[in-house]
């Protein structure tokens, strides 16, 4: 996402901000705060990882360690942006201004949450990638539907098949189609699972697809 900084001792202090004011406005802004403490233990191990790799003590390990959990932070934060922050109600833009995240133009209210279910097809174009390809049920073309802004996917990495989408811990989202998601060598041969629901500008949510799943490969 464009509003991450790209210095990563930026990142570090903007991710700091962003759990810090989260915090401390949890209760006003009717915030999730398992989702907080969950971001600042993750923000801790991978603030921990960078201090160690700009240290002349730091190993090829340690910096694959670090951008690993860089990745992982970079994503539950910008699902926690999309889901807690950008659409609540509670929020002022002064808000969102003291957590440096974007302030979009406000969204008419007669605009409806998406009432269809994508359709998706996975394909596998390289090695350790799933590309995702989807558009509506009823469309022909490959692509989102009218006053769709993206596409979020739930998904997991597990042998036995999920039980609720609940269980789907990781989240991906998609502007443009297709979406791809790539992953380390030790997960090829593995079984992913995942669900998907649009998204409007409105941050509105339609309904889950069924959970599917398809091999690493």
């Amino acid at each position: 996402m464009s509003y991450f900084p790209t210095k990563e001792a930026d990142f570090v202090e903007w991710s700091a901000n962003l759990i810090a004011v989260s915090k401390e406005n949890a209760v006003e802004w009717a915030l999730p705060t398992d989702q907080i403490t969950g971001l600042e233990a993750l923000h801790n191990e991978f603030k921990a990882l960078h201090e160690k790799c700009v240290t002349a003590a730091w190993t090829k390990l340690d910096m694959q360690a670090k951008n690993e959990k860089k990745k992982i932070l970079i994503k539950r934060e910008e699902v926690f942006v999309r889901n807690n922050l950008q659409n609540n109600d509670r929020m002022t833009d002064s808000g969102r201004k003291s957590l440096r995240i974007p302030i979009y133009a406000t969204i008419p209210t007669s605009q409806s949450a998406p009432a269809t279910i994508p359709y998706v097809e996975v394909q596998m174009p390289a090695p350790r990638t799933l590309r995702i390809r989807f558009r509506a049920e009823t469309a022909k073309r490959w692509g989102k539907p009218p006053h769709v802004h993206g596409i979020e996917c739930l998904w997991i990495i597990a042998d036995k098949a999920p039980a609720k989408i609940e269980d789907l811990i990781h989240s991906s989202f998609a502007t443009r189609n297709p979406l791809d998601l790539t992953f380390d060598e030790d997960q090829r041969g593995k079984r992913f699972w995942f669900a998907a629901r649009w998204e409007n500008g409105a941050v509105q949510k339609g309904r889950w697809s069924d959970i599917f799943n398809a091999i690493i490969p």
